[in-house]
């Protein structure tokens, strides 16, 4: 069995084409177009600026990089608890693994920001 390690890099655009799928489904209203619009900036970001991150100059760089994915991860959840509360798109399931995947890549960023800082302290 022929299994790919695990990249970080991959779930992001995952989790990008699942949020463009989840503004899709929003409805062609005033309100779906705005909260669409809001989750598609903020919901795309966070991969590219993971690629950034791996890509930084220096630990401080790569940090600062990962803080704006973590900025744009958090707002991203809160549009979608948005979209739930609102009933923007029914079943609330539509949204719960997004919201899921959401928290376990802050999760994670979290703690490469936290393991970054002690290896520029470190040094």
């Amino acid at each position: 069995m022929n299994e790919r390690p695990y990249d970080l890099t991959e779930r992001f655009v995952d989790y990008s084409v699942e949020v463009i799928r989840l503004c899709e489904a929003l409805p062609e209203t005033r309100t779906g177009r705005h909260v669409s619009g809001q989750l598609l900036r903020s919901g795309t970001s966070p991969g590219p600026n993971y690629g950034e991150a791996r890509s930084a100059e220096s630990v401080a760089d790569f940090v600062h990089k990962l803080k704006i994915a973590l900025k744009e991860l958090r707002e991203s959840e809160i549009w979608i608890r948005v979209v739930q509360r609102a009933e923007l798109v029914e079943p609330k399931e539509k949204t719960e693994a997004l919201l899921r995947e959401t928290d376990e890549l802050i999760s994670i960023l979290m703690a490469s920001v936290g393991t970054a800082k002690k290896r520029e302290a470190a040094s």
